[in-house]
This record gives C-alpha cells, sequence and structure tokens, in this order.
C-alpha cells in the first residue's frame, strides 16, 4: 500500500507544481488586481499540498516522527512570514514571496529525505534569516544615504575576501569559509551596491577603469582562493553592470576577451581548475578520481527520467556533496525531469520579475542594485545546474534557497528583501508619478478655467 501512495504521489506533486508554475507567469499578465489576489491565494494552497504529499511520503517511507515535527514548524515559519509580510508591507510583492516559500519547500522536502538534521538547520537558518530581512525593505525606503558608502563597499568586499585567503583552511580544494562563514555570500550584496553606487554617480572612462581595478581585485582574490564560482558571479555582475549603466558595447567586449583570455591562464596556472575542465569532457576517463561526482550525476538525472523514481526510491546520496552541490540531480532522480524544468521555470520567474523591477525603478543607483542582484541570482542558477548537468565545468556554488548552505541561504533571503524593498520603492515612485500627474491636470484645468472666466 505504502509503494502504491509513493507511486501515485510523484504524479500528485508533478502535477500541482506545474500548475504553479504555469500561475508564476500567468499572474504577471492579470491587470485585475482580484484576480491576480485569487491566483496568489491558489498559489500557497498549491505549496500546501506539494508539500502535505511529500512529506506524508517522507513520514510513511520511515515512521520517523522528527520528519512529522519538521513539517509541523515549517508550515509554522511559511505561515508566519506571509501574515507579517502582508502586515508590515502592503505594497510587497507576493509572488515574490510565494516563489521564495515555493524553492525553499523544494529544498526542505529533499533535505528531510537525505538527511532531517540538515534541514532543521536549514529551517532554523532560514527562520533567523526571515526575522532579519523583515527590516530590510524599510531600511531600503528610509536609509538615503546608503548610496554615498561607496568605499565603504569596496573595503569590506576586498577585507574579508583577504581574510578568507590568508587564514581559511581548503576544503574540497578552495578556501571558503572562516569561522563556519562564507564570507563571498554576503559580498555579493556589497560588490553590487559598490558599483551601483560608483556607476550611478559617473560613467566617464576614468569612472570605468577605477570600478574595473575594484572588481578586478574581488575577483582576483576570489580565483587565488579557487572560489572560482564566486569568481564567475562577481565577474558577470561587474560586465552587466558595466554595460547597462554606460550602454557601450566596447566595453562589453573588452570584458569578455579579457574574461576569456584569463580563464585560459588561469587553466594552466591552477591544478584544480584543470581537473574540473577534465571532469568535464570526459568525466567516464577520470571516473576513479574527479570525474566521480559528475558521473553519479549524470547516471541519477538519468534514471529518474521524465517522472522520477518517487521519495525514497532512488539512491541520490551516493552523490558526493549532494545536500551543496549537487541537490539539483537529486531532485531530477526522485521526482523527475519534468519537475527540475518546473523548478527552473519557477527560477526564471525571479529572475524575470527582479528585471522588471529594475526596469520600472527611475533612480539609477536603485535600479542597477536590482539589475546587479538579479544577475547573480540567475548566473548562479545557471552556474549550479549546468555543473550538475555537464553542460559546463562544475563551479562548486549552491542552488539558491534549495540546497544544504547557511551563508547562502541567509544572503539569498537578504538579497531577496532588498528587492522587495525596491518593488516597494517603485510602487512609491508609480504613486508620486500619479500624484504629480493629477496635479498637473489639476492645474491645468484651473488654468482653462480662467481664462474662460477673463474671456467673459
Amino acid at each position: 500500500m505504502i509503494n502504491v501512495i509513493v507511486e501515485l504521489s510523484k504524479y500528485i506533486i508533478l502535477t500541482l507544481m506545474i500548475v504553479y508554475t504555469f500561475h508564476c507567469f500567468y499572474t504577471v499578465r492579470q491587470s485585475d488586481e482580484e484576480d491576480r489576489n485569487e491566483l496568489l491565494r491558489q498559489q500557497l494552497l498549491l505549496i500546501f499540498f506539494i508539500d502535505f504529499t511529500a512529506f506524508l511520503v517522507l513520514y510513511l517511507k520511515t515512521f520517523n516522527f522528527k520528519i512529522v515535527e519538521f513539517y509541523a514548524e515549517m508550515l509554522l515559519f511559511f505561515a508566519a512570514i506571509q501574515i507579517l509580510y502582508r502586515l508590515l508591507y502592503k505594497k510587497a510583492s507576493i509572488l515574490l514571496l510565494n516563489n521564495m516559500c515555493m524553492l525553499l519547500s523544494v529544498g526542505f522536502i529533499m533535505l528531510c529525505r537525505l538527511d532531517i538534521s540538515s534541514a532543521q538547520k536549514q529551517l532554523l537558518i532560514a527562520a533567523g534569516a526571515s526575522a532579519i530581512a523583515l527590516v530590510i525593505p524599510v531600511m531600503i525606503r528610509k536609509m538615503r544615504f546608503l548610496r554615498r558608502l561607496t568605499w565603504v563597499y569596496a573595503g569590506i568586499g576586498i577585507i574579508l575576501l583577504a581574510a578568507v585567503f590568508a587564514l581559511a583552511r581548503t576544503s574540497y580544494g578552495a578556501k571558503l569559509s572562516l569561522l563556519g562563514v562564507q564570507p563571498s555570500e554576503a559580498i555579493k550584496i556589497t560588490f553590487v551596491f559598490f558599483m551601483a553606487s560608483f556607476l550611478s554617480r559617473d560613467t566617464s572612462f576614468k569612472a570605468i577603469v577605477q570600478v574595473t581595478v575594484v572588481a578586478a581585485l574581488h575577483v582576483g582574490i576570489l580565483v587565488l582562493s579557487k572560489d572560482l564560482g564566486s569568481a564567475v558571479i562577481f565577474f558577470v555582475a561587474y560586465l552587466v553592470m558595466v554595460y547597462v549603466a554606460t550602454r557601450n558595447v566596447g566595453y562589453l567586449a573588452l570584458g569578455i576577451g579579457g574574461g576569456s583570455a584569463a580563464a585560459v591562464v588561469a587553466y594552466h596556472l591552477f591544478g584544480h581548475v584543470r581537473q574540473r575542465v577534465s571532469a568535464w569532457k570526459d568525466p567516464m576517463a577520470v571516473y576513479q578520481n574527479e570525474g566521480y561526482q559528475i558521473v553519479q550525476s549524470l547516471f541519477a538525472i538519468g534514471t529518474g527520467g521524465w517522472f522520477g523514481m518517487g521519495l525514497y526510491q532512488g539512491s541520490p546520496e551516493s552523490i558526493p556533496v549532494v545536500k551543496n552541490d549537487f541537490i539539483f540531480s537529486a531532485i531530477c532522480e526522485e521526482l523527475g525531469g519534468i519537475f527540475a524544468i518546473c523548478l527552473i521555470l519557477v527560477c526564471m520567474s525571479f529572475f524575470l520579475m527582479i528585471v522588471n523591477i529594475a526596469l520600472r525603478i527611475i533612480n539609477p543607483f536603485y535600479k542597477l542594485i536590482a539589475l546587479g542582484l538579479g544577475v547573480e541570482y540567475a548566473f548562479q542558477v545557471f552556474l549550479t545546474i549546468g555543473g550538475a548537468t555537464k553542460f559546463i565545468p562544475m563551479t562548486g556554488v549552491t542552488l539558491p534557497l534549495v540546497s544544504y548552505g547557511g551563508s547562502s541561504l541567509l544572503c539569498t533571503i537578504l538579497m531577496l528583501a532588498i528587492i522587495q524593498g525596491l518593488y516597494i520603492l517603485r510602487e512609491d515612485e508609480d504613486e508620486e508619478f500619479e500624484k504629480r500627474k493629477q496635479e498637473a491636470i489639476q492645474r491645468l484645468r484651473a488654468g482653462e478655467t480662467i481664462n474662460r472666466t477673463r474671456q467673459i
């Protein structure tokens, strides 16, 4: 009977996920506020039923009561952040909030499947990060001096990265964390704030050179620490923000050329890079060593097929570091390729929403922040999924909100809180614009009335 429930559950979860994904894109097209709110409420119900079905299966396969306790705590967490955001920020983007809850749900389901203790830690970090994040939107609205802290952002980033390079121990071939914290995750935010602060004031050639020097210091230290995934994310964010701020194709071409040349140099200088490229080119040839991880990942993805094996029906634990770098492969194996595609589309919906917010913001500082954070998020998703599917060499970055990792989860939630703040700021700008428009119309009508009176 339990096996029948497990088999049916994967189709139920898949159907609910497809409907949720459709809602992500259809909701944006709704101009009527009542219809949009109804779709957003339906999304919450879909998340609830996905979680209920998945955790029912997890419990039936293990009869571990800790899973029931975790499920109750998770529901309480989701209810709290949904209610608090609606109470504190009337203008917040509920779709953005729903997508965050959906991605967290997928992560919690897979972490409970792999290691319940890791899931409990992840939930605790998510709750703490969300509590901090509740004050971020009001800070974005009120603290106008943030754009003047240009060199503070640059200094914090360079000093922390240098500290990691000098003091951190090597883990999985790279220097990543210091005292259990991965500073590069937080520096993704300060780096974007530095770029936005500088480029919103000056886009002359001299300014671009200065920005490039600071960006090169960030990326260079990360490369020396062999944190190649973060280095690529920083570089792409720099490239896109410079291009958007200047609209100069020459800078973009020069940056791509320089980045390509740097990649070739890194390949010849670092054995760590050569190993990852070797594993990417032909993982079966080096299966016993560096190719083992990617081969196991591909086996998991292939085994899952379109519909997945079902929760607890696969063996994702055979993939090294599956909770962190290869959780996408575990999702493909047990929940299926179609579910994984829907997950990618939800991430894409996230990015498109952020880009839409950036395009509609008038203030160039806030516009560049939204764009920079959106690019970092999207490219991190690309690196994680691309590495797991052998589309690109592995870079060792996590899937935001889904993979296990305290620093990544904390900083991603804070990043989304900043985006919420910018969304609310955009709504304020729209209201101010509409108010000025109405005042202008009233003045025009008053002027016409006076002219008519004088003519009479």
